[in-house]
Parts: C-alpha cells; sequence; structure tokens
C-alpha cells in the first residue's frame, strides 16, 4: 500500500525573535507552540519565510518562552521581525487520511497563541 504525505501541524505566522549563526543549526521554538502544534524535539520540520520567501527543512529544539530563533545555516534564511509558517507533515495510507486533519496553530506578534483548530477526531 503507497502512503502519501500529508500537512501534520503548522504554526501559522510566528514571529522570528532571533537569528544565531554560531550555532550547530536548528530552529528553537517556544515549547507552548512545540507542545500545540504536537512537535517533538529533533523532529524535521518545514519553515516558509512570510515576507522574503526563503524555505528550508531544519529540525526543531526547545527555546524559550516567546522564542523563535532562527540557528546555524538557517540563520542566513531568516531575521528578527519577519514571520514565518513551521510546518511538519506526515505519511499516511488512504484509509488514514480519510479522517486526517492537521494541526493549524495562528501564532500572533507576540508569539502567543491566537486559535488552534483540528487535530485528532
Amino acid at each position: 500500500m503507497s502512503l502519501r504525505t500529508f500537512l501534520q501541524a503548522k504554526l501559522h505566522r510566528a514571529v522570528i525573535t532571533g537569528a544565531e549563526i554560531d550555532y550547530e543549526g536548528s530552529v528553537a521554538i517556544c515549547p507552548d507552540l512545540i507542545r500545540a502544534a504536537g512537535f517533538l524535539p529533533n523532529e524535521r520540520v518545514d519553515i516558509y519565510n512570510v515576507d522574503n520567501g526563503e524555505r528550508f527543512s531544519t529540525y526543531v529544539i526547545t527555546g524559550e518562552k516567546g522564542e523563535i530563533c532562527l540557528n546555524g545555516a538557517a540563520a542566513h534564511k531568516g531575521m528578527r521581525g519577519q514571520k514565518v509558517i513551521i510546518a511538519a507533515y506526515v505519511h499516511l495510507t488512504p484509509e488514514e487520511a480519510a479522517g486526517h486533519e492537521p494541526v493549524v496553530v495562528l501564532v500572533g506578534e507576540d508569539n502567543g497563541i491566537i486559535r488552534k483548530t483540528g487535530g485528532p477526531a
């Protein structure tokens, strides 16, 4: 049986709070946002910079409250104050896909949660 790739969860329009080039790599994300989206530490995520169009992949590490910090090479892809979408994907069978609803977390200017939709039924 073939698997297809679907959006699992996304943080929509989070604000970059920092960019640290001298780091091994990753994106540091506020613990509240990690929990709301259901991301796991070291999970691969794709990041889409709303302001400059950059698109790249990295992995999640737990940051400080309110933090979205691009680290290592990813720091070249965005700067403080720019908005990003952070998305994780999942492979599902056609049967699993039929009932799947991704988690969408709408994020405010302070990286607080405005609204959360979706998730397991």
